[in-house]
């Protein structure tokens, strides 16, 4: 192996290294959005919801988490256009739960 051939393979080795480490930089950067982003949406439902509606919503999530985010982006669009006037007690969670919710399919079997 001559000296160019080494130079060839530490030049790549490096430029290898240095896009891991841009990738990595990236990813963390992503993560930390995210983490904001998280943090921001539950400083406003502690701000809309009252404690045991965010105890609901905080079960539902438990068990339905897609669900649970799509209400949580409703109520965050609705305070942050202005319009909730007071905050979001249990029984108008579960209200705006019900209209929400997709509805159940019904089936009923017969028999012949």
């Amino acid at each position: 192996m001559g000296d160019d051939e080494l130079a060839e393979l530490r030049r790549r080795r490096m430029a290898q290294l240095q896009q891991q480490a841009g990738d990595q930089q990236a990813m963390q950067e992503e993560l930390e959005r995210q983490q904001r982003q998280k943090s921001q949406i539950q400083m406003i439902l502690m701000q809309v919801l009252e404690p045991d509606a965010r105890e609901r919503l905080n079960t539902i999530k438990l068990t339905k988490p897609e669900f649970a985010g799509a209400v949580e982006q409703q109520l965050v669009a609705l305070a942050q256009s202005g319009r909730l006037k007071q905050k979001i007690t249990d029984a108008q969670l579960k209200e705006l739960l019900r209209q929400l919710a997709p509805a159940k399919r019904d089936y009923s079997i017969t028999r012949r």
